[in-house]
Parts: structure tokens; sequence; C-alpha cells
């Protein structure tokens, strides 16, 4: 062997050694599992591109602290092909590698959330019978989380299927989202993302998980997207969905005493009542919907919650200073989280959880 193969099988080992020794959270393998894909639904991937998919969908940052990924394709249905053919083998593959035994976390983005929903509904029981042992999940970090649907899918769907009036700026709207205006042969998970369809799928599942919401409120689209969304949205959620609301309707942040921009005031907007154990974190008007799952700062980010405990009684925290802005009688407070003025929102969960 060459001393360039020695060095090379050197670094390779040193790289997986490294993205092994990262490949957790707090001590707590990490399972991710992303979000809506628009492209599948015309290029429609095979397996082996579903899985190069959902490597690129992660690789900015969290990629490399994770233990495994459920991938999935955008074309199909959650509770058709996507349980079946993708969650089922990895939830086989969790539970005889024991990757859970110690307890692991589910870090979850946009559909990601709602997929990830009923996963709890159903891992235990399907795990039992196959005579396998259920997953111990002490957490989900639910980034920009849809579980509550997005108003977008209700809209593309109604468009599809002829349903519904189209405008030009409809048109615009699902354009810069989807990249396309879906028919009625390629809309996939967009029938699971409806707002009403999307709040009955395992809307009380009976594990007792804790669900960390952390939420965005800038958009990638100019605007266009969020004249479809009620309330503060992301550019593709409403606030009711990511903050997780028991609820659809007008909310303008995930808290009644602090907007989303950190500004400490009543929020007569805010959401008051949750599903069952979603807690909303953190929340900024700087970062969009994918934005949140990156690893480059945006802006200030603000907190809702300060800790919650998860199912080990471990806990995350988050640090924050209140400031005042402005002077005099125009001065106000905001309350900035420790660190993000350095850091990305992704980042600063991380350091958080360890």
């Amino acid at each position: 062997m060459t001393r360039f193969k020695k060095l090379l099988g050197a670094a390779f080992f040193s790289s997986l050694v490294s993205v092994s020794a990262q490949a957790a959270v707090g001590g707590y393998p990490v399972v991710l599992v992303h979000g809506f894909q628009p492209d599948n639904l015309a290029s429609r991937p095979n397996a082996n591109q579903v899985a190069a998919n959902g490597l690129a969908y992660w690789s900015e940052f969290w990629a490399n602290h994770a233990e495994m990924r459920i991938d999935w394709p955008s074309q199909e249905r959650i509770t058709g092909r996507i349980a079946t053919d993708y969650i089922w083998p990895k939830l086989q593959q969790l539970s005889r590698q024991n990757i859970c035994n110690p307890g692991c976390i589910f870090v979850t983005h946009s559909t990601g959330d709602l997929v990830t929903r009923y996963i709890l509904d159903n891992q235990a029981l399907w795990l039992q019978n196959a005579g396998l042992r259920p997953l111990n999940i002490v957490a989900t970090l639910d980034f920009a989380g849809a579980g509550g649907g997005s108003e977008l899918a209700d809209l593309a769907v109604n468009v599809a299927t002829g349903s519904g009036l189209f405008d030009r700026t409809l048109q615009l709207a699902l354009s810069l989202w989807l990249g396309q205006i879906p028919n009625a042969n390629n809309v996939g998970v967009l029938n699971d993302l409806r707002v009403n369809t999307a709040r009955q799928l395992s809307a009380f599942p009976d594990s007792r998980v804790p669900r960390l919401r952390f939420v965005g409120a800038a958009s990638d689209f100019l605007g266009t997207t969020g004249l479809f969304l009620p309330g503060t949205d992301d550019g593709v959620v409403a606030s009711h969905s990511s903050c997780g609301a028991s609820s659809a309707g007008n909310f303008e942040s995930c808290s009644r005493a602090v907007a989303f921009d950190g500004k400490i005031t009543s929020q007569n907007l805010g959401v008051t009542n949750f599903m069952p154990l979603h807690y909303p974190m953190l929340m900024s008007d700087a970062y969009s919907h994918n934005a949140v799952i990156g690893q480059q700062r945006k802006g200030d980010i603000t907190v809702a919650r300060n800790s919650v405990s998860l199912t080990t009684q471990s806990a995350v925290r988050f640090s924050s200073t209140d400031q005042t802005r402005g002077w005099w009688i125009f001065a106000s407070s905001y309350r900035v989280v420790n660190g993000s003025e350095r850091h990305a929102m992704s980042p600063l969960v991380y350091q958080a959880v360890q």
C-alpha cells in the first residue's frame, strides 16, 4: 500500500469516527425525518434516489449529528407506501440494532412533523406485533412543523382537482412553493397536508413524548405565499401548525407574552391551547421555513418557553436576556436567546441539548 493510500485510509477512518462521535444529541442517538420535497411529485424517485434526496436534505447541519434517517417520497401517502415501504423497514432496523434502547431523539422538519406523529402513534404496536422491542423515543425536535397542515396544500389539491378558483396570484404562489402547478396525478402527500386531513391523522397519539417546537416567521417567497396563510407564517406553514396549536387559527405568536421579533408585549393573537405535549421553544422573525434547519445565522432568536423535560427527566434549556431598545417613551423590551447573536437556530438547539 502506498503512503498516499495509507493516509487516505486513515483520513477516511478518522472521518467515520468523527461523524459517529457527533451522531448524538445530549448522548441520545438522533433520527432525522425530513419534510415535503415538491420536486418528487414530478420526478417520482425510486428508493435509491429517495435515500440520496434525504441525505442532501439535511446536509447543511443535521446530517453529521444523526445516527439514522427515515427518508420517504413525497409522491406517496403517509398511511400508504410511505408507512409500509419506508417507515416500517427503518423502525425494524432501529429496534433490531437497539439504537433507541437508551433513548433516542427524532429531529423533524416540516411534514416530517406529521410523519413522526404517525410513527409515535403506531410504532410500539407494530414492533410488538412483530416480536420486536418498541422504540424508546425521549423527545422530538420539530422545526417548522407542518403537523397542523398547510392551507397551501388545500389550495394546491383544489387546483389539481379543478375544484377551486385559480387566479394569477395563486398561480404565482403555488409555482414559487412547488416549482410547478400540480395536477390530479401528482399530488401525493399534499393530500395529507390539507389542514383538516393533517389534524385528523394520529391527533392524540398514546405515546407521551414531548414535542419541542422551533418556529420561524420569515419567507423565501417575498410574502406571496403568506397571502394564503392565516396569521403569521414562515412562507409554507402558518403559526397554528408550526407552534403546535390545538386548532387552526389566525395566530401571530406561539406565546401570549412575546412576539416573533422578541418584543415583550401582550399578544392578543398568541396561541393559548396546544396539541398534547407540544411545547413551542424558540421563535424568530428572521428565519424562513427552510432556514430553521440550516447553519447560516439570519438574526436574533427569542424564547417562547425556557425549558422542557424529556421523558428521561433530563431537560432542554435556553437562557435569554431582556434588552431595552429605543429611547425614552419610545423604548421597548426585547427577549433575546443568549448565543443567537452568533449562531443559527439549529446549532443553538443542538448546543442546548448537550
